[in-house]
């Protein structure tokens, strides 16, 4: 089975290339180092002319060098190269992802792995950069962790019918390697890491059959499926919940990278039953035998999270329903009593009253059928 290699990208490679017995470069590495969370930007000019300088002795070594001096030099090549026996035309046909930190000197050094894989013939080689992913404050390495959270479920996720997963952790940073890490149980299929030594023998820890149990979010499924939606809560609401599944931001509680984690692993399971006894939602009895009739549990789970959304915009617009005229498309009836409508998808509608605040939910289905059922015609 041909694979997709993740590999989290570090700065070694540059730092490797400084020859402290050259007296003008034995400050170089502190000055890479007191600046390694910056973006291009914000990288002084003196700290991007050193970077500029290693870049091309890295690029001149990784071009001239034997395979166990590629090893050497950059962690993330060392890591590869093992995965591949060090041939690494066996990879030409593998999908080859390397992870940047959003930085001046992560970016260019995954440009420089990157442009080296293409090199030897790995032409489906790829730079992703989690939006604002460093190690400077901990609410950009949270924000950055979440990008690629979502960015793994969007574009990795899908291809493991057809792909073997690999995340290769060599390199980058050890905050970053220790949340891949956990990560890579629920989307790698092996873990790569490298014995430090001479061999340099590699180290595959394989998926664990991690399960998660669902039955204990139970009670506080309405609660994580509201901060899932976008909306903050107060302490609390969120007392009862597992420390770890909650964040901070600014005053409010959300969920937090595990938590989002766990709650994408459980929501399809938890979505899919009973309707959710949601604020500022109500179902009318027609309404729940039109949910109760879906025999596809996916439409179960893609309607609830949309009701869900619905309850999260007016608990923040304290029910103003024109907080829902762009995201749902929500237009009232013409020749109605007061009866309107938002979609789910482009053929499926919810049709709804708003009653001091609140929204009662009448039927869903098709156009026809909710028109029909309103005797809209």
């Amino acid at each position: 089975m041909n694979r997709v290699v993740i590999s989290t990208v570090g700065t070694s490679l540059l730092t490797n290339q400084i020859n402290r017995n050259v007296e003008d470069e034995k400050t170089w590495y502190d000055k890479l180092r007191n600046t390694a969370q910056l973006s291009q930007a914000d990288t002084p000019d003196e700290v991007l002319e050193i970077i500029e300088i290693l870049s091309h002795r890295a690029m001149h070594k990784l071009s001239e060098s034997s395979i166990s001096k590629i090893r050497l030099a950059s962690a993330e090549l060392n890591g590869i190269y093992g995965l591949y026996k060090d041939n690494v035309e066996l990879g030409k046909i593998d999908i080859h992802w390397l992870i940047a930190t959003d930085t001046a000197q992560g970016i260019t050094t995954a440009n420089i792995v990157e442009n080296f894989l293409k090199q030897q013939g790995i032409v489906n080689a790829n730079v992703y950069k989690p939006k604002g992913l460093s190690t400077a404050t901990t609410q950009t390495f949270a924000e950055g962790i979440d990008d690629l959270r979502d960015w793994l479920k969007r574009e990795i996720e899908p291809l493991k019918s057809s792909y073997k997963i690999y995340f290769n952790l060599v390199g980058g940073f050890k905050s970053l390697q220790g949340y891949l890490n956990t990560i890579g149980m629920f989307y790698a299929d092996e873990i790569i890491y490298i014995f430090e030594g001479k061999e340099s023998n590699l180290i595959t820890i394989p998926r664990l059959p991690i399960k998660i149990d669902t039955e204990s979010l139970e009670a506080y499924k309405v609660q994580l499926a509201l901060m899932d939606a976008g909306l903050g809560l107060s302490q609390d609401q969120v007392d009862k919940i597992p420390e770890a599944l909650i964040s901070d931001f600014d005053g409010k509680k959300i969920l937090s990278t595990w938590g989002k984690l766990i709650w994408d692993e459980s929501k399809a399971q938890l979505l899919s039953q009973a309707l959710l006894q949601l604020p500022r939602i109500n179902y009318a009895d027609t309404f729940r035998a039109d949910y109760n009739k879906i025999r596809d549990v996916g439409e179960k789970y893609a309607l609830q999270q949309d009701i869900t959304k619905v309850s999260a915009k007016l608990i923040e617009s304290n029910g103003d329903t024109s907080l829902l005229l762009t995201p749902f498309k929500y237009t009232r009836y013409q020749n109605s009593d007061q009866i309107d409508h938002f979609r789910i998808s482009r053929s499926m509608r919810v049709s709804c009253k708003a009653e001091s605040g609140n929204l009662t939910l009448r039927y869903y289905g098709t156009h026809d059928h909710v028109e029909r059922s309103e005797r809209l015609r």
